[in-house]
């Protein structure tokens, strides 16, 4: 690794590490980022880390110093608006904004800024919102604003020409390349035809032309010439018409504005508003220097304020206003009247210990440190390969790019491949960072888990450097891929095959016949997410388990509790005695034991609730129950109880790895199958593993059954053999198999004298070697055969028992 920081300092030394610095990278992480010790953050896109020596100049100045409401005369007061006047005078000096042509607004964030703008300007019938293809979500939400007026909304390509020769007479270094009219109504734009240029035509009619410094998603970065080009109306707007080789050159009427999103590149390089007056810019503190969070800033130019035209007011804002007449005076500071009432006075107070930071090191220098460790990380990762000689890594941006040495910030977004050209799902990738210490932003929107779909990725990992970021950070995350992604010649140990990307579940064992294997243990969960109890032997029901999983708790806003949610679930003991007709419940918080009568008649009222995508209908409990219940964990819950759910049915379709996960059987509160199965031979070859440390784990770990939480545990089997089995028989009860569990963060998490602790183990070894698209395989779900759709009642003769034989079949 020393040889590799050699090669890389010999490269980008000049640029990397602050060499004309105070404090250079390693000392600054060693004194202001201890919390990142054994992590590897590379979410700065997303948002950046303040440092510990600026947070402690925050307390000191928030502690040493008293600030009032803004609003007020008082001395407090006047402090506080001193430094909002001194704030915004800093903004506009870091983007080289005269305070004579520029005006600060502070918002929430950019986010805010940029509504703030969609619906304050004077859109008309004849106006055009025009913005680039790349943009982010909030830049592309203005356009609501603009076709709710009648507007034309249209979404660009921007080009650029390299040929000068074939640019045909044009001034221009791009093109504009147009795709369809966004309109709503009957209107029909009014436009002009006059040298295929955004004219400035005399009209009373305002336009906006939109484009990000930085493109969140790509890294790509915009010349901000554009904006000089756009509001001089030199850069051509071509459509290019379909089978045809006619080009039609439109321009729209009336004065073009520029908006330049800067959230993500003011980071590394704030637009220079001298040099490229755009009319309005927006920005989010915390995306240059972590803290506060909730503040951001429109930077607008004069003319383009007096434009905005707000409806509401609110405190502050106003001079006069009167209650029962028709009359309000605004403020004539243009900030007062786009403020919303009091600003956040302690955070604005916070902006000069962030930009401290940031002057000491300089912009240009956080440019060059952050590009040096992408475009070195972009590079390693394009040359990994697959045993085959196959591509791991598609970089979105920089290679789709027709022009040599685009500019990128230091950002990339990719997706994997596996040596058979299938894409491994950006869910896939997060989980495996996370077991790995890294932090990275992966998906395509909040909370969705579908990655792949018809053989496509839907979404995308993204990677972003920041100013505190190293070498060891950049080479950390390349072995990360190397080992996890990169598939390797196969191997075999002990008869299971190492390859990581292609699990293979079948092995030599799997076509011989099973001569003993028995069932070791039976344990009922009846509180999901709680302990469970063991048993010699235990009813089946259509449900599997009798009682197995039949309860669950909710929170106040109707979301299931688990412990991955609610560790404390974890300390709760539960017991059913079938003869007593009741359920004991018990945690090392609540002084009584809590008895529930199974036969109870609960409500007559029921609802219904979703766990995982599953819907039923359940019954509540009375406050005694929620009561000892909430406080058991330390918050408020509801206790429910599963009294019917939807069926759920597939068709199998007879592949090994069988992704359909559910015949038709009733289910209570599981994830997927009724019942969850364990081998002693499985978990004897996982612990070999952790103690090896031949799957990654650094330190000397055991684990047991129970801490996978099975329903059956057998012996007698070889490692892994279960994965291959179709159908089961115990005793003279029927099972299907399900597949594999797909195994997640709890399996971490470990319970030692009322204590929670978690590791990234044992799933990160799980994941070095039982690893097969995307899921992490342990165990396997079976459902009980002898259902019938309606039916509730025990099954007379059908009881599991510790001890019985197995027969499983692999047709």
């Amino acid at each position: 690794m020393e040889l590799s920081k050699e090669e890389f300092l010999e490269q980008f030394g000049g640029n990397y590490g602050y060499p004309d610095a105070p404090k250079g990278i390693d000392e600054m992480r060693a004194a202001d980022f201890k919390r990142l010790e054994g992590m590897v953050y590379l979410d700065h896109a997303g948002a950046t880390l303040y440092s510990e020596a600026q947070m402690a100049d925050v307390m000191k100045d928030l502690t040493s110093n008293v600030y009032g409401n803004p609003h007020s005369q008082s001395d407090s007061s006047m402090a506080a608006s001193d430094l909002v006047t001194a704030a915004r005078h800093q903004v506009l000096k870091y983007f080289n904004a005269s305070p004579r042509e520029y005006k600060c607004i502070f918002t929430s964030g950019a986010t805010a800024a940029l509504k703030l703008v969609g619906e304050c300007f004077p859109w008309s019938r004849e106006s055009c919102y025009m913005y680039t293809m790349e943009n982010h979500n909030s830049v592309l939400g203005i356009r609501e604003y603009a076709l709710s007026k009648g507007a034309t909304v249209l979404a660009v390509d921007v080009e650029e020409v390299v040929d000068l020769a074939k640019n045909h007479g044009s001034d221009s270094l791009y093109r504009i390349s147009r795709h369809s009219d966004q309109r709503r109504g009957k209107d029909v734009l009014l436009h002009n035809s006059q040298n295929g240029s955004l004219s400035n035509i005399p009209g009373n009619n305002w336009n906006i032309f939109a484009f990000p410094s930085e493109c969140n998603f790509s890294g790509h970065k915009f010349s901000l010439s554009l904006v000089k080009l756009i509001k001089e109306g030199k850069i051509s707007l071509k459509q290019q018409i379909v089978f045809s080789t006619l080009i039609k050159c439109i321009t729209y009427r009336g004065k073009w504005m520029v908006l330049i999103d800067a959230a993500k590149g003011c980071a590394t390089e704030p637009p220079n508003l001298t040099m490229y007056p755009a009319d309005f810019v927006v920005c989010s503190f915390y995306k240059i220097f972590g803290y506060p969070t909730g503040l951001g800033a429109l930077i607008v130019k004069n003319e383009a304020a007096n434009l905005l035209n707000k409806t509401y007011f609110s405190g502050g804002t106003v001079a006069a206003s009167i209650a029962d007449i028709d009359f309000v005076q605004k403020r004539k500071s243009i900030e007062q009247v786009l403020e919303d009432g009091t600003v956040s006075f302690l955070s604005i107070a916070s902006l000069r210990h962030g930009f401290k930071m940031i002057d000491t090191l300089t912009t240009s220098a956080i440019g060059r440190h952050t590009a040096s460790l992408a475009t070195y990380v972009r590079k390693k990762m394009l040359a990994l390969k697959h045993s085959n000689d196959i591509s791991v890594c598609t970089i979105y941006g920089q290679q789709a790019s027709k022009v040599e040495g685009l500019k990128t910030g230091p950002t990339i977004t990719f997706n994997l491949k596996r040596e058979d050209g299938s894409w491994f799902g950006y869910r896939e990738v997060e989980k495996l960072a996370s077991l790995s210490g890294i932090h990275l932003r992966a998906g395509h929107v909040c909370w969705d888990d579908n990655d792949i779909i018809n053989g496509k990725p839907t979404g995308s990992v993204r990677i972003s450097f920041g100013y505190m970021s190293t070498y060891e950070d950049a080479e950390k995350f390349l072995k990360f891929l190397q080992s996890s992604f990169v598939s390797l010649p196969v191997q075999f140990n002990n008869r299971c095959m190492l390859n990581l990307n292609n699990l293979n579940l079948l092995d030599s064992w799997s076509q011989k016949a099973v001569s003993d294997v028995r069932l070791r243990s039976i344990t009922i969960y009846p509180v999901k997410s709680c302990q469970g109890f063991s048993v010699k032997s235990w009813p089946l029901t259509t449900g599997g388990l009798m009682y197995d999983r039949e309860w669950l708790l909710q929170g106040l806003g109707g979301e299931i509790l688990t412990q991955k949610k609610v560790p404390e679930l974890g300390s709760i003991h539960t017991l059913i005695d079938l003869e007593l007709g009741k359920l004991f419940i018990e945690s090392p918080t609540c002084k009584d034991k809590l008895q529930i009568s199974l036969l109870d008649c609960l409500a007559d009222v029921s609802e219904e609730v979703d766990v995982f995508g599953q819907r039923y209908e359940v019954q509540s409990y009375d406050d005694r129950v929620n009561t000892w219940f909430s406080e058991a964990i330390g918050r408020p819950c509801t206790l429910v109880r599963c009294s019917s759910s939807k069926y759920r049915s597939c068709t199998y379709t007879g592949l090994r790895d069988r992704p359909c996960r559910d015949t038709q059987s009733k289910l209570n509160f599981v994830n997927e199958g009724q019942l969850l199965l364990i081998s002693e031979e499985s978990i004897s070859d996982l612990n070999r593993r952790l103690s090896s440390g031949n799957g990654g784990c650094k330190q000397k770990l055991l684990v047991d059954a129970m801490r996978f939480r099975p329903n059956l545990v057998i012996s007698g089997s070889s490692p892994y053999s279960e994965d291959n089995w179709k159908r089961l028989q115990i005793g003279d009860a029927c099972f299907t198999s399900m597949g594999g569990c797909n195994r997640c963060q709890m399996i971490n998490l470990r319970q030692d004298s009322g204590q929670v602790f978690k590791s990234k183990e044992p799933l990160a070894t799980l994941a070095s070697y039982r690893r097969k698209k995307g899921k992490i395989l342990f165990g396997v779900l079976l459902n009980y055969e002898d259902s019938k759709e309606g039916e509730n009642e025990i099954v007379a003769e059908k009881w599991l028992q510790v001890g019985q034989q197995l027969y499983p079949s692999t047709e």
